[in-house]
C-alpha cells in the first residue's frame, strides 16, 4: 500500500502530456597579514594553527555575506544579537532570561540591558513562571510580533537571494556543508536525517510523473490515466512556476530520489499542497511528515492564510500525516477515476 502519497483532484478527463559534498573555498580568496599563511585551496590544513586560520577566514566570509557587520541588521535599527533575541521569543514559548542567556552564550548584564530596552519599547512583557516563582517568562507582545514579522520576511528574502546566485546543485552542496558544520559544532543538534531535501532540477519532474504512475499501478491498480493526469499537473507547474510563491521539494538519499511534494499558488491567500510521494524504499524515515512540514513552513513564510489539498480516502498513511499536521477534513465526494471507484477528500489547514 502506498504511504504518504497525495494525488491532485481531477477536474476534467486527463490527457497525456506531449518537467554531501563540502562547500568550496571563497572564490574572492582575499586574505591579509598572518592569515595569508593558511593552506592553499584544495590542500587540507596540516596543523591546528592552519585549521584555525581557515576557520577564521570562513567566519569573515560568512559574516560579510549575511550582513552581520551592518550597524542595523535587515534594514532595521536592531543589531544581530537583538534580532536573534526577537527570533527566539517569536518562535518559542516559556523562555526566561536565564534560559536565553545560557543557550545563546550572552553575558547576563548585556542581556538584561537589551531586554530592558525591549520592555521599554513595548516589544516584550514579563509574567511569573508557573513552575518557578523566582523566574519571569518573557512574552513577545502584539507590537513585538508586528516588529519582528518584517524582519523574518527580509531574512528569508536575503537568504533566498544569496542562494539564487548559485546553481541548484551548488545550493545543495552548500546546505549539506552547513548541516555538517552544525552537526560538528552544536552538541545539541539532532542527528542528521538520512536524506536531504532540495529544490527540483532538470529530470526531477520526469521522475515524479513516472514514479507516481508505476507506484499507484502496483499498489492501487490505478491505470495509465493517472500517470497522464500527474503529467498535466507537473507540466503546468514547470511552465507556470513562480519561485516567489511556489516550491517543489525533492528528497534524495545517496544520490537516489526517494520523495517529492509541491506547493502551488491557488490565489493570493490560498496555497495547495500537491503530489506528495514517498518511495517505498524510504518508508519509516519520517519523510512524509518532513515534506508536509516544509510545505506548511513555506506557506506561512509567504503569508498564505490557508493550505489546502485533495486526496483519496484509501491513502491511509497520507491522511494520518495530514491529521497530525493539523489539516481538517472539509468535504468528501465519490468519483470514478483512474479505473477505480474512489472517495475524494478535501483537507484544509488554516495558517
Amino acid at each position: 500500500m502506498a504511504r504518504a502519497a497525495t494525488v491532485p483532484r481531477p477536474a476534467a478527463p486527463a490527457r497525456p502530456v506531449k518537467s554531501a559534498a563540502r562547500a568550496g573555498t571563497d572564490r574572492a580568496g582575499s586574505t591579509a597579514g598572518a592569515d595569508a599563511t593558511a593552506a592553499a585551496p584544495g590542500n587540507a590544513p596540516a596543523t591546528v594553527r592552519e585549521r584555525a586560520l581557515a576557520l577564521r577566514r570562513f567566519n569573515r566570509i560568512y559574516t560579510r555575506h549575511v550582513g552581520a557587520l551592518r550597524e542595523g541588521l535587515l534594514q532595521s535599527p536592531y543589531s544581530l544579537t537583538q534580532v536573534r533575541l526577537l527570533y527566539e521569543l517569536a518562535h518559542r514559548e516559556g523562555l526566561s532570561a536565564t534560559t536565553l542567556g545560557r543557550e545563546l552564550g550572552l553575558d547576563g548584564g548585556y542581556l538584561s540591558r537589551m531586554l530592558a530596552g525591549f520592555e521599554k519599547q513595548g516589544l516584550i512583557r514579563k509574567q511569573p513562571s508557573p513552575a518557578d516563582a523566582r523566574q519571569n517568562l518573557l512574552i513577545l507582545t502584539a507590537k513585538g510580533r508586528k516588529t519582528f514579522e518584517p524582519l523574518g520576511q527580509r531574512s528569508q528574502i536575503e537568504a533566498e537571494t544569496l542562494l539564487a546566485r548559485l546553481a541548484p546543485h551548488d545550493q545543495v552542496r552548500l546546505v549539506a556543508a552547513m548541516d555538517t558544520i552544525e552537526g560538528l559544532l552544536d552538541e545539541n543538534a539532532p542527528p542528521a536525517p538520512p536524506y536531504l531535501l532540495r529544490t527540483h532540477q532538470p529530470g526531477d519532474i520526469g521522475w515524479v510523473i513516472s514514479r507516481h504512475g508505476s507506484l499507484y499501478a502496483q499498489e492501487y491498480d490505478w491505470d495509465e490515466t493517472f500517470e497522464a493526469f500527474v503529467a498535466e499537473i507537473a507540466a503546468k507547474f514547470v511552465m507556470q512556476f513562480d519561485p516567489q510563491w511556489e516550491r517543489c521539494w525533492i528528497a534524495e538519499r545517496d544520490g537516489v530520489t526517494i520523495g517529492s511534494v509541491f506547493v502551488v499558488r491557488e490565489s493570493k491567500h490560498v496555497a495547495k499542497l500537491r503530489l506528495l510521494l514517498v518511495d517505498p524504499a524510504a518508508r519509516g524515515l519520517g519523510l512524509g511528515h518532513r515534506l508536509v512540514e516544509e510545505c506548511i513552513r513555506f506557506a506561512r513564510q509567504k503569508g498564505y492564510r490557508k493550505l489546502t489539498l485533495w486526496t483519496n480516502d484509501c491513502l491511509h498513511a497520507a491522511r494520518r500525516i495530514y491529521q497530525q499536521a493539523g489539516f481538517v477534513l472539509i468535504k468528501e465526494e465519490k468519483h470514478h477515476s483512474f479505473g477505480q471507484d474512489l472517495v475524494g477528500q478535501n483537507w484544509d489547514l488554516v495558517l
